[in-house]
């Protein structure tokens, strides 16, 4: 069963009626703490009408939503919950979702259901109710906080404000258009008027995109590539880092063939690490394949880390951690058997380190964590972190940006509609102007029957 919060996991089955009418759920939840569970029955609580396949023990509870409004969904609800051990748990939540796929009233939840029932029951806008699959799958700390403020609503209300500031600026330009030349109370000039506030709106459209790279990247995850000779010791660094073994280590060279992929959090942020084929002229066509393969992961990296082996005396890399492109830092193996290379002595950009006694890894780790939280949180928060928030606020900002330059030369309707296109881009974020099979393509990627 997956986590659910700190002390406790939920085997959760989710039933939904073939109609689109009272939600019906079941949940069995079990304490990892170790004080006894005390039920307390609320008024609403009932086992009446429970399926007799799932008879209740005593630390059982079914509840039913006071009112659908306090619902997740704004629909009826009921939900089962049981503590006790996990074997019971799964016992109950088994026998109970069986029985209640028998009724015929009753189907399981499709992916993203219920959170999509929220969204149109306007529980959620559809921004919000994209990050419940963010908290999902977050795997760090920093992107769980991105994906809470997210589902909290924080780029929803903000593009709402947009629109209605945009909304009033184009109330004003079709009452001029419709009404300019019989109506002795409207003015004209509206647009003039109304200008600074389209540059303004434009102005916060444009500082939300600036960081929308960081907020994409920050879901993802940052990538942290390991390069270097044969032997350079790449495979026992990535072991050491993910401190188990993942990758394969032997005294023979171009033992590592292909990439390896491993998932970290590194001081909260989400990192994947790649351990990658010794760099040199291949041998055989399977390890040509896989050095091309480090080198073309390496170039789309937000890291690499180079490594050289202190006894060989190697030559002084190029390295340095740059501003655009990947970052490079140049790590030292192997010195607890041989001395740090006078050349590495004294470089920012440079770190000792031994995978075999463990030896400057927590500086290494530390050196990561920085570069790597430079790029993915920097300052201020991202508002925008999916690709399809962003390509909509590009369309609204490019359409506003049209209606400014244009503002003394182009036609009234011309400026009316492409303030609808503005309109209609921030719409689509939200959910206000949305297409079924924008809506089917938005909740299929989500887990079975995940709610808020």
């Amino acid at each position: 069963a997956a986590p659910s919060s700190a002390d406790s996991w939920s085997l959760k089955p989710r039933i939904l009626p073939r109609s689109p009418g009272a939600v019906a759920s079941t949940s069995c939840a079990v304490a990892a703490t170790n004080e006894p569970f005390q039920p307390t029955p609320s008024p609403n609580s009932s086992t009446a009408g429970m399926p007799s396949a799932c008879a209740a023990p005593a630390s059982s509870r079914s509840t039913t939503s006071p009112s659908p409004w306090s619902s997740a969904t704004r629909l009826e609800t009921v939900e089962r919950e049981d503590r006790d051990t996990i074997g019971v748990n799964a016992a109950i939540a088994t026998a109970l979702a069986h029985a209640l796929r028998g009724l015929p009233a009753l189907r399981p939840a499709g992916p993203g259901e219920f959170t999509r029932r929220a969204f149109e029951n306007g529980k959620l806008d559809l921004a919000a109710a994209e990050a419940v699959d963010d908290l999902v799958r977050a795997s760090a700390r920093a992107a769980l906080r991105q994906a809470l403020d997210q589902a909290a609503g924080v780029l929803g209300r903000r593009c709402e404000a947009w629109r209605a500031s945009l909304l009033d600026v184009l109330a004003s330009l079709e009452a001029e258009l419709d009404f300019g030349a019989t109506e002795a109370d409207v003015r004209s000039g509206a647009l003039a008027e109304q200008l600074p506030e389209i540059a303004r709106v434009r102005g916060e459209i444009g500082k939300a995109l600036a960081t929308a790279a960081r907020g994409e990247r920050l879901r993802e995850g940052a990538t942290v590539v390991v390069v270097g000779p044969p032997n350079a010791g790449k495979s026992s660094l990535v072991n050491r880092l993910a401190g188990r073994e993942v990758a394969i280590v032997t005294p023979i060279p171009g033992t590592t063939r292909d990439v390896i992929e491993v998932a970290l959090e590194v001081d909260g942020l989400p990192v994947t690490v790649l351990d990658t084929a010794g760099l040199r002229e291949p041998t055989d066509p399977v390890e040509a394949i896989g050095i091309a393969r480090a080198r073309e992961r390496t170039a789309r990296a937000d890291l690499v880390l180079e490594l050289v082996d202190a006894t060989t005396y190697p030559q002084e890399p190029s390295g340095g951690v740059t501003s655009e492109g990947p970052a490079r830092l140049v790590v030292v193996n192997k010195i607890d058997a041989a001395p740090v290379p006078g050349w590495a002595l004294g470089r920012a950009d440079c770190l000792a380190i031994s995978c075999r006694t463990g030896a400057g890894i927590d500086r290494l780790l530390a050196r990561i964590a920085a570069i790597v939280g430079e790029r993915l949180v920097g300052g201020e928060g991202a508002l925008v972190t999916r690709e399809r928030h962003r390509a909509e606020l590009e369309e609204a900002y490019a359409a506003l940006g049209r209606l400014v330059e244009g503002a003394g030369t182009m036609e009234l309707v011309v400026s009316a509609e492409e303030l609808r296109i503005a309109l209609q881009a921030l719409g689509r974020i939200t959910g206000r102007v949305a297409v079924d099979e924008l809506l089917d393509r938005i909740f299929a990627s989500f887990c079975i029957g995940k709610r808020s």
